[in-house]
């Protein structure tokens, strides 16, 4: 019977003479596969129409579920009390006063006061929100005669227009206690700020403003300006005059640009000068737009793999004299980029870090500012490619003329401790077969790193983020976090405590309160309470680990089941990939991840692993995708699942489908072209099919430059003759990230080959066409057609 079954399901997957012979409408295709499989059998169950409706309805079902999350939490000013509001039913919430000193979680009895203080506007208030606290709410009344404008300063200091309230007129609204807010006159003139507080506020807005300690101004002597004129450098004097040109050698194809860094003496100053890339305009049409009946025809500027790139190089001028003092490039002669240019605090150097493209080096040049002689002092070089994106890390201890770097050249990610002096290496002061995520913040006075660190728990996924502090000369090393999750910390304004969440894709979020000294815990805050998903029809996924195509090299998946799963029946399993080298992308903190769990109710086993050739582990692992994104981690990921389903039987690697966006998109034709034997259906959405049709910085990250023949290799348009299985490519026609014409070129090559597919081309659309409800539709209907071997919804 089992062979019939696959017999069945042939006729519905595959071009054969026999099918030739029959009716190809898929309602007979599947009435055939009903007579020769029959009722009873286990392959074919899913994508009715109740699958569907569980489905598409499953975010909605799914709000308001989970309670005892902490909501717009911060710190008091002491740096002692934490307050924060939860949910911990339907409409109940309370509000939460934690006291770091005694350890001690307080329910406020009362509740906050509803009735308005009455306040004015100040002028001592920082110009930009600080932090966002408790929900709560502010009033404007207008008693001046003229209007006034309202806006919101965002954590930047950024202005955002929110309201104009007529003279003697109110505005009410909803705020969060922290949030800064501006008032205008309609005029331009600031009348000053306020900022929300835990209790409603009523401003009166009178032209008064609250008495304010006015802070002397430190007196400053005049200085010279420096200005762009004509693609040059010119000098005025702070006071007006002369303006004088300090360079003569700008023009339009080779100008300086307004990117200059004054010596802390103000006797240089360093002036970038640039050679503008090349024009590579991308044209697309829309064909429907909303204005008009015509068309319309879009171009953008888009540089590509092996584009000529802007050449910036640094120029040093003397503004005492006005003269310029060469700077030889011989050490920095084809930047990527040159950034973070710093003076030393006694003006007598520079020093800036110099990427070179096609980023196998990377180097910290210093140059003494008196002769403009350039020396290198740090160099990172690579045979594959530094992950300049990811994993540049530079920190100048100026006190003490040190640096502090980041590196993997010893095949983990790590940080350094180097001499600027003399660019010698000090000593590590992170080393082990786990990898620096990220630096918190530096303590220069203690001589600290404050760290998160991934792989470092024994026993847990080597993604977990964890929070560490170590020494500059590497002692005394401390792991923060203890919790069996990824962590996220919001420290207290004196740094003695720190609030820590954590949480797994399987655990809900855990809120502790932590000392910074040792880690201990102080007390626990919440316990998040995701129970009530479950009778939403949400099913907890399950993490996975087996061995990769080494046998010895640990890769972590999930899996996701419908919330109707039979054990006894055999479901379709469906990779959702994506594969790209600069991160990782199985989920790894707690999350409704509604996008698989639609896909699963279905009626299919959907599954997301993290390959070789992607991110944050050792720096093998990662090389995988060097000169070799057709790869994609595929021989990981088909290990990962045959370990998966000796345990899972009702996973039927007979039908495995694929799907993904951008360049996941990429990856899923990928696994049909190179791994037809394996991968049998797929959807490939705005794929970046060819790493020569897509945006410059990403592909040259990972498969180098000048552009060579693995380019070519790597390319789907390059092996679409090879496609054997159903594939459905997805297109936005307004896609501005990945050049449209990428995926209209793998259908010419699929159309010389006389190859069979489907294409869904989106009008108005633009990335991600495929998370759109009628092409995500469309997706599901071509999968469930395809490996359920049924009509969908019927």
């Amino acid at each position: 019977m089992q062979n019939l079954n696959r017999y069945a399901l042939s006729l519905l997957m595959h071009r054969t003479t026999m099918t030739l012979l029959l009716p190809s409408t898929p309602a007979l295709l599947v009435g055939l596969a009903a007579m020769l499989i029959g009722n009873a059998s286990p392959l074919l169950a899913g994508g009715s129409k109740e699958d569907y409706e569980r489905a598409l309805s499953l975010s909605k079902r799914t709000e308001g579920k989970v309670f005892h999350l902490p909501l717009n939490g911060a710190w008091k000013p002491d740096g002692t009390h934490f307050s924060y509001r939860v949910q911990t039913a339907p409409n109940v919430y309370e509000e939460v006063l934690i006291n770091a000193e005694s350890g001690t979680r307080e329910v406020q009895s009362k509740p906050r006061s509803t009735r308005p203080i009455e306040t004015h506007l100040r002028k001592d208030i920082p110009p930009k929100t600080l932090r966002n606290g408790v929900a709560s709410s502010i009033s404007f009344v207008n008693q001046t005669s003229d209007e006034i404008e309202i806006f919101w300063m965002d954590q930047k200091g950024a202005r955002h227009s929110y309201a104009k309230v007529a003279a003697k007129g109110s505005y009410s609204m909803s705020t969060f206690a922290g949030h800064v807010w501006l008032v205008k006159k309609r005029a331009g003139e600031e009348l000053g700020l306020i900022a929300a507080d835990e209790s409603p506020l009523k401003v009166i807005v009178d032209g008064s403003v609250a008495a304010a300690v006015e802070k002397p101004k430190p007196e400053t002597p005049p200085q010279k300006k420096a200005f762009i004129q004509d693609h040059n450098v010119m000098l005025r004097d702070a006071c007006g005059g002369q303006a004088i040109k300090l360079s003569t050698d700008g023009t339009a194809d080779d100008a300086y640009t307004g990117e200059m860094y004054w010596s802390p003496d103000r006797t240089r100053l360093v002036v970038m000068q640039v050679q503008p890339a090349e024009k590579h305009p991308v044209s697309f049409i829309e064909s429907s737009p909303k204005d008009q009946l015509q068309p319309k025809l879009h171009t953008h500027e888009y540089l590509k793999a092996g584009d000529r790139i802007a050449h910036a190089r640094p120029r040093l001028f003397d503004v005492t004299t006005t003269k310029a003092i060469p700077l030889h490039d011989d050490l920095f002669p084809n930047p990527w980029s040159i950034g973070d240019l710093q003076w030393a605090p006694d003006s007598h150097s520079f020093t800036f870090l110099y990427n070179q493209r096609g980023h196998q080096l990377l180097r910290l040049i210093s140059v003494d500012a008196a002769n403009g002689k350039a020396r290198t002092v740090i160099e990172e070089s690579s045979a594959t490619f530094i992950d300049y994106s990811q994993k540049t890390y530079l920190r100048r201890i100026h006190p003490t003329n040190e640096a502090i770097w980041m590196s993997e050249h010893d095949g983990w990610n790590h940080l350094y401790l180097y001499d600027l002096n003399s660019g010698a290496l000090k000593n590590a002061i992170t080393h082990g077969e786990w990898v620096v995520r990220r630096v918190e913040r530096i303590d220069e006075e203690k001589r600290q790193v404050w760290f998160f660190a991934m792989g470092i728990r024994a026993g847990q996924d080597p993604y977990h983020e964890h929070l560490c502090r170590v020494d500059f000369d590497g002692s005394h090393l401390v792991v923060l976090t203890e919790g069996d999750g990824t962590h996220q910390v919001n420290f207290s304004p004196n740094q003695k405590w720190f609030v820590d969440t954590f949480s797994r894709v399987d655990l809900p979020p855990i809120t502790e309160l932590r000392s910074s000294q040792d880690g201990h815990l102080v007390c626990v805050l919440e316990n998040a309470d995701a129970s009530r998903l479950a009778s939403a029809g949400w099913t907890t996924p399950e993490r996975f680990t087996a061995k990769g195509r080494d046998g010895k090299t640990d890769i972590c998946g999930v899996i996701f089941k419908p919330s109707n799963f039979d054990p006894a029946k055999k479901y379709p399993v469906i990779e959702q990939i994506y594969a790209g080298p600069h991160n990782y992308f199985v989920p790894k903190a707690w999350g409704l991840e509604i996008g698989p769990h639609k896909m699963a109710e279905l009626g299919f086993i959907v599954v997301q692993i993290d390959g070789m050739g992607t991110n944050w582990r050792s720096r093998a692992f990662h090389d995988v995708a060097w000169r070799n994104l057709k790869d994609a981690g595929f021989p990981d990921r088909m290990a990962w699942m045959k370990a998966a389903a000796q345990s899972r039987p009702w996973m039927d690697l007979d039908r495995v489908g694929i799907y993904g966006g951008s360049a996941g998109g990429q990856n899923a034709l990928a696994g049909l072209l190179h791994h037809g034997d394996f991968y049998k259906v797929g959807v490939a959405d705005c794929g970046c099919h060819d790493n020569r049709m897509d945006k410059i910085w990403w592909n040259e990250a990972w498969l180098g430059w000048p552009v060579g023949p693995w380019y070519a290799d790597d390319s789907n348009v390059t092996h679409a003759a090879k496609l054997t299985g159903k594939l459905m490519l997805v297109v936005g026609e307004m896609d501005t990230n990945v050049d449209p014409a990428s995926t209209m070129q793998v259908v010419n090559a699929l159309v010389k080959a006389d190859k069979d597919f489907d294409l869904l081309v989106m009008p108005g659309t633009n990335h991600g066409a495929a998370e759109t409800p009628y092409a995500s539709r469309r997706r599901m209907d071509f999968l469930v057609r395809h490996l359920l071997g049924t009509e969908p919804r019927s």
